[in-house]
């Protein structure tokens, strides 16, 4: 049998999670797809799936070559559409990777709008504090937020927005120790720090011209900005969050930034993605409702002005 019957055949197996209910949607026997399954698994020499009389599951090898399957038949299937009458609807499976904030913040609450625009399209959103410089395999966007980003001939990067970073800590916390006056005096309180930062152990202000390097260490570090939001709103200290993050509890009055008249290096938040000659459509029109929502939304603007958003 030919590879993209044998891949096909993979994808269902491990979809349907039965090779016999998987031969019934290809329209082959179980003789068929038993031979088939074993075909490619001997041209790849390794072993994708286990199965006994009661169940089957997929290898850990199985698991990775399954996310490559799936999206090379997304990519037929839209091929296949964008031929058809000149259609180029979105369709398939769209994989979105961000942190975990960005992805509450900005890619949960709109997945409802994006599906009533684009019915066919499914979305998995791939959570990830990290950001590599290159698209891991099986991802179609990657929203990342940095000072710098790195240049890659094959990956395309373009800008959603800037956002300043701020320390800010709850009134409960305030109250009882006092708000720093200069860069210095964070060394005589409570912080809490996102180490994933770039030097997430150096904060360089700058004022006016005049710049502070202060050396710190934290009560709680964690790889996570939601941990750290929590932790700061129950008082636990004062922490270091991009604007994006933190604006609506600013606006509350939840959190109260501090030494708010030093800047920090912006981040840039950028959505990333393969360079490709035929973009998917599915990528386009994520990438295209994105840049249009941040810039209906104004976003920038909000997260980079001088003076933080006064509380309602």
């Amino acid at each position: 049998m030919d590879r993209l019957t044998q891949i096909e055949l993979f994808v269902q197996v491990a979809q349907l999670g039965s090779l016999s209910r998987a031969a019934e949607a290809l329209e082959l026997s179980n003789a068929a797809a038993t031979r088939c399954l074993n075909a490619l698994e001997e041209r790849l020499s390794v072993r994708l799936v286990e199965r006994t009389t009661r169940r089957l599951w997929l290898t850990e090898a199985g698991k990775k070559y399954l996310v490559r399957c799936q999206a090379m038949l997304d990519e037929l299937k839209e091929a296949d559409a964008s031929v058809h009458e000149g259609s180029a609807e979105p369709t398939g499976l769209l994989r979105v990777t961000s942190s975990l904030s960005f992805a509450v913040n900005h890619i949960g609450p709109v997945i409802p709008d994006l599906r009533h625009r684009y019915p066919k399209l499914r979305v998995e959103v791939i959570v990830a504090n990290r950001y590599p410089d290159f698209i891991e395999a099986g991802i179609d966007v990657a929203i990342r937020t940095r000072e710098i980003e790195a240049t890659d001939s094959f990956i395309v990067v373009r800008p959603l927005a800037e956002t300043r970073r701020l320390l800010c800590a709850s009134p409960g916390y305030l109250a009882q120790r006092g708000a720093p006056g200069t860069p210095e005096d964070l060394l005589e309180h409570d912080l809490l720090i996102y180490n994933l930062a770039r030097n997430p152990h150096e904060l360089n202000f700058t004022r006016s011209g005049e710049r502070r390097s202060v050396s710190v260490r934290g009560v709680l570090e964690c790889n996570d900005g939601q941990v750290l939001r929590s932790a700061a709103l129950v008082g636990l200290g004062i922490m270091v969050q991009p604007l994006y993050i933190i604006y609506d509890d600013i606006v509350a009055g939840r959190l109260v930034p501090v030494l708010d008249d030093w800047e920090l290096p912006l981040l840039k938040i950028n959505i990333a993605y393969q360079s490709r000659i035929h973009m998917p459509a599915k990528v386009r029109a994520f990438i295209d409702y994105m840049i249009e929502r941040f810039k209906l939304q104004d976003f920038t603007r909000k997260w980079t002005v001088t003076r933080s958003p006064e509380p309602r």
